[in-house]
Formats: structure tokens, C-alpha cells, sequence
């Protein structure tokens, strides 16, 4: 009878693989100080070795590794496609991967009929990603151009403890008109985020976050997917009539959005019938968890903060909560034609501007009160009493300047489609001409929709409605 493994050394299993790979012979980049070799990607969790877990190495190993050439798109990865938003643009200078990104006021249109003063990276609110390769070593300069100081930190990466970017803690802060240098090598993949890490209420709720992804240097052949989206989760204070982020706000969020954008200005997901398509999803709103639901589909929970979960591991799910400060990755296969609505399960989340303070109206006769009140406010209009499904006369009612409560957008067959804030379709077509450009409404095969049913109908089955 063999010896038995200790707790200790089943829960290592494979730190000894990862400890051999970190060094590597004939590095051929910058020297670094000694004793270091050539940054090595661990197993993959979805190869036989494992994955180390609960070692010393958990925190990313040695940081004076040697890096590896810097992986660029096309050759290396596929980037992530950004809806409402796009990657940061990079140079590469001696072997160093360098990104500028600028902290700054954003006059941002949330919607069309909504804009507000906020602050963001590189003329984008919540919509900037930042891509990279494992093993590269990556330069982020930061320019500070809001009228505070600042601090950016890489939520979840491995990294220099002088790098982390806690302002006062880790740092000196970033003071306006500043540029600060972080630089270090990548030491893990995944789906990661970044925010401003000073006065965090006040500069993350106005905007100063992001997402950083990380592809893997040697991915496997599960890792390829045909269309990858980075969608960023955030919410919002806009009371209405005003123009300003509320950020003192610490409940009832009435902007929830993905990306930067409430529906319907939210880009659809557009895909091909057969695609293999990921999510990554982001969420670093102030104190929303958000149960966001798929229709049509099932997806696998691939990913939950960056790390890899083992395919023996990964579980089917419709609907995957993503917590304040998590990243969440789901995969499947687009194999069912339609318009399929993607959305927060937390009903109040699926409406825009949406106010909680008066009273509940549902089942009020109202009467005569219109008439009643209307020598005093010409405007009145009693609502609520049958719910909040006013439609479209949302949009034409009169409501104070900068407001969209309660839009939504007219859909297929004429109606409403009463929602908004985290709300997005995907679009699965047999034929796409291009990812780029919305294909339009669904053509439903005759017999495929939901329709009246007609007299011969309630006949033929021995449907009896009363009253009709």
C-alpha cells in the first residue's frame, strides 16, 4: 500500500511544477536582478498537472522574473470586443508594452436623452479596457486631468506591492496636471478590472473605473472562443433635471449601466448561429450584486475573479450573480436564432431613472382627481394605479430636462419594450454580414411567435374564456 498524501500536499498539488517552470534558461530580454529567470505561465487548471493552490506562490510568485516578448493581437490573441466602449491603444518600446492612460472630466451620454458630467479614462466612461498578454511586461502611464489627486489600482493582479496603487498607502497620490509610471510583468491571465483607489466613493462613482483582461501566453484549445465580450457593471445616482453623478449616494441607484450606456442605447450582441461566445463580466458598482440572465441559452461559469475554473468544475447556469468587486466569466454556444433579451434579474434594475419615494398607487381609483387638480397644475397626471408600464408615453409626457424615466424602445410588433438600464439583446443570426452592424429584428419563421389566438383556435382545443 502506497503512502498517503498529507492535506498540505493534496491541496499543493502541481506547486511543484510551477516552482520548477520559473526558471528558464537563455532568457533573451533585459537583464534582471539575479537569481530571477524567465517568467513561465502555470498549468493551465484545465490540464492534467492542476493548478497550485494555497501555496506561497498563490500571490504570483517571484516578481523579478525575466519577462516574455510582448504578445500582440491577432498573433497572440483575439481581442475582446468592447460594445460602447474600446481597447486602450499600446506601443511597444523595447520589448516593454506601453499604455497612456488619462484620468478626466467626460461630458457622457448615458442616452440620448441623458448626459452627465463625469470622469473617465481616455474620453470614455466606464468603456476603456486595457488587454494584455501574460508574462509581458506592461508600462501604464497615468496622467491626472480631473481637478483632485488620484490613484489607479489593478484589482485582482499579481504585482509589486509599489505598484498596487492604494493613493497614501502604496503611493504618493497622482495631484492634477501629474504623470506616474506603474510598470511590472504580468504573472497570471484572466479577467481582471481597475479603478481609482483615493476618495473611492466619490471618483469611482463618477466614473473613474475599467476593465483589464489578460489572455494567456499559451492558451488551450478550450480558451477560443469566437466572440469575447468585456461588459463593465455600474450604477448610478442622476436624480432627475440634473447633470452630475450623485456620489454621496449610498442606496436606491436609479442609472444602472453596462458599459456607460442604459438601454436601448446599449449595443446589441451581435453573433453568429454556431459561435462560441464568452462574457466577461465586470462589476464595480458601489453596492448592487447583480443576477444577470441570459435568455434562450444556458452558459457555463468559466472564470470567477480571474482565475480558471476546471472544466470538471464548471456548472450550467441561466443566471450568474456578480458581486460588487467581482469578475465573472461565462461561455456558450449561440446556437439558437433571435433576439435574446441579457439583463439583471433585480426588476428595479431594468428601468431608468426609476424614483422609489411615493406612495403605492397600484389598484387607486383615481376618478376625478385629474380634473380636480388640474386648475392648479395644468400638467397633472395621476399614474402608477395599473403599474409602471406606461410605454411610450414615458417619452412624450413632460419631465424635467435631462430625464429619461422609465424609457425603454419600441420593439419588432410595435409595442414598448419596457426596460431599460442593465438591459442589452443578443442577436444569434444564421448569417452575419458583420459583427460591427446591427442586424435589425429577428425574422421569426411563420408558426414560431406568440400570437392572438383566433376563435377556430379556443374551439378546436375546448378553450372556454368568459366575458369574450
Amino acid at each position: 500500500m502506497g503512502s498517503k498524501l498529507s492535506r498540505r500536499q493534496v491541496l499543493g498539488i502541481g506547486a511543484g511544477s510551477l516552482a520548477a517552470g520559473i526558471v528558464s534558461p537563455k532568457p533573451s530580454h533585459a537583464k534582471r536582478p539575479a537569481g530571477s529567470g524567465s517568467y513561465q505561465a502555470a498549468a493551465s487548471p484545465m490540464g492534467d498537472s492542476g493548478r497550485p493552490y494555497w501555496e506561497k506562490s498563490y500571490s504570483g510568485g517571484p516578481i523579478d522574473v525575466t519577462p516574455l516578448r510582448p504578445g500582440l493581437p491577432g498573433d497572440d490573441y483575439t481581442p475582446v470586443v468592447v460594445p460602447n466602449g474600446a481597447p486602450l491603444p499600446f506601443k511597444v518600446v523595447d520589448d516593454v508594452k506601453v499604455f497612456h492612460l488619462v484620468a478626466e472630466e467626460v461630458d457622457h451620454a448615458f442616452d440620448s436623452g441623458l448626459r452627465a458630467n463625469c470622469w473617465g479614462y481616455n474620453g470614455r466612461v466606464n468603456g476603456t479596457v486595457i488587454e494584455a498578454v501574460e508574462g509581458e511586461r506592461i508600462r501604464v502611464y497615468v496622467t491626472n486631468r480631473v481637478p483632485v489627486a488620484t490613484s489607479v489600482h489593478w484589482h485582482g493582479v499579481y504585482l509589486p506591492n509599489g505598484m498596487d496603487g492604494v493613493g497614501g498607502l502604496t503611493q504618493p497620490y497622482i495631484r492634477p496636471g501629474e504623470t506616474v509610471r506603474y510598470e511590472w510583468t504580468l504573472r497570471q491571465h484572466g479577467s481582471f478590472m481597475f479603478h481609482s483607489h483615493h476618495d473611492e466613493m466619490t471618483q469611482m462613482g463618477m466614473g473613474l473605473i475599467g476593465m483589464f483582461v489578460i489572455h494567456p501566453r499559451n492558451p488551450s484549445a478550450d480558451y477560443r472562443v469566437d466572440r469575447d465580450f468585456s461588459l463593465m457593471i455600474s450604477e448610478w445616482s442622476v436624480k432627475a433635471g440634473t447633470a452630475r453623478p450623485n456620489t454621496v449616494q449610498m442606496n436606491d441607484f436609479n442609472v444602472l449601466t453596462i458599459n456607460g450606456k442604459v438601454f436601448p442605447s446599449t449595443r446589441p450582441l451581435v453573433c453568429k448561429t454556431g459561435d462560441r461566445v464568452r462574457l466577461r463580466l465586470g462589476n464595480l458598482g458601489a453596492t448592487d450584486h447583480h443576477p444577470m440572465h441570459i435568455h434562450g441559452h444556458h452558459f457555463r461559469v468559466t472564470a470567477t475573479d480571474g482565475e480558471d475554473i476546471p472544466r470538471s468544475a464548471q456548472w450550467p447556469e441561466a443566471t450568474v450573480l456578480v458581486a460588487v468587486g467581482q469578475t465573472r466569466n461565462v461561455e456558450f454556444i449561440a446556437d439558437a436564432p433571435g433576439d435574446w433579451a441579457f439583463h439583471c434579474h433585480m426588476s428595479h434594475h431594468v428601468m431608468n431613472q426609476m424614483g422609489h419615494q411615493f406612495p403605492n398607487m397600484v389598484g387607486m381609483d383615481a376618478a376625478d382627481l385629474n380634473e380636480k387638480i388640474r386648475p392648479l397644475l395644468p400638467a397633472y397626471m395621476t399614474h402608477g394605479q395599473t403599474g409602471m408600464d406606461m410605454g411610450k408615453m414615458a417619452e412624450v409626457m413632460p419631465y424635467p430636462r435631462n430625464t429619461i424615466s422609465m424609457k425603454g424602445a419600441t420593439g419588432p410588433f410595435g409595442d414598448y419594450i419596457s426596460m431599460g438600464g442593465l438591459f442589452t439583446i443578443l442577436k444569434v443570426r444564421d448569417r452575419v454580414t458583420s459583427y460591427d452592424e446591427d442586424p435589425g429584428w429577428y425574422q421569426h419563421p411563420p408558426g414560431t411567435v406568440a400570437l392572438k389566438a383566433s376563435e377556430a383556435d379556443l374551439a378546436r382545443d375546448g378553450i372556454e374564456v368568459k366575458g369574450s
